[in-house]
């Protein structure tokens, strides 16, 4: 059963939106065989444009769930975290049914499984190694291979400071770069 920490910035948390969150959140434990003992951490925040952003914490013993989302209404926000951290369980769940199925382990292990999938060194696997050439070029050139890859990064050699760069598509879908010394 999960504890809950809901705390409300700029928004005082009544009982009402504290059942919300606990009945929302609470339908995760579905997902768990043996419902981990952990603390859900709620942060509530109301601005003044008359938006509200919900972030959601619960840390396990093997993951770590995270999950934000702003909209006009709390209530929809906290349906939109909840729906981000389903999602997230569900992918854990295939990934760890996936590792059972090639390695042979027994369905009924495959709880036992994820408890123990917890360990850095499984997280820390490296599963593929890539080498490439970096080509001098700059960075609106960069972008522009990067988007014809359909990739969300790309690596190259800045033409102007001969240093490897990176440039990235970000969440807003704008573009960032990173200069490396």
């Amino acid at each position: 059963m999960f504890k809950y920490n809901v705390r409300g910035e700029n928004i005082e948390v009544t009982e009402a939106i504290r059942n919300y969150v606990e009945k929302k959140v609470g339908k995760l434990e579905r997902y768990f065989t043996d419902v981990p003992d952990a603390t859900a951490y709620v942060n509530l925040k109301v601005y003044t444009e008359k938006t509200a952003k919900v972030e959601v914490t619960i840390p396990l013993p093997y993951l770590v769930l995270r999950a934000e989302e702003t909209s006009p209404d709390l209530y929809a926000s906290i349906d939109l975290v909840v729906d981000k951290l389903e999602r997230q369980i569900r992918k854990f769940k295939t990934k760890i049914n996936r590792k059972a199925r090639e390695t042979g382990v027994p369905e009924r292990e495959v709880e036992v499984l994820v408890n123990a999938e917890g360990s850095e060194e499984s997280e820390l696997e490296i599963v593929r190694t890539k080498r490439l050439s970096l080509k001098p070029m700059g960075s609106e050139e960069a972008v522009l291979q990067m988007n014809m890859l359909g990739h969300n990064f790309f690596i190259f050699e800045d033409a102007e400071t001969n240093g490897t760069s990176i440039v990235y598509r970000r969440k807003d879908g704008k573009y960032g770069l990173i200069e490396t010394d």
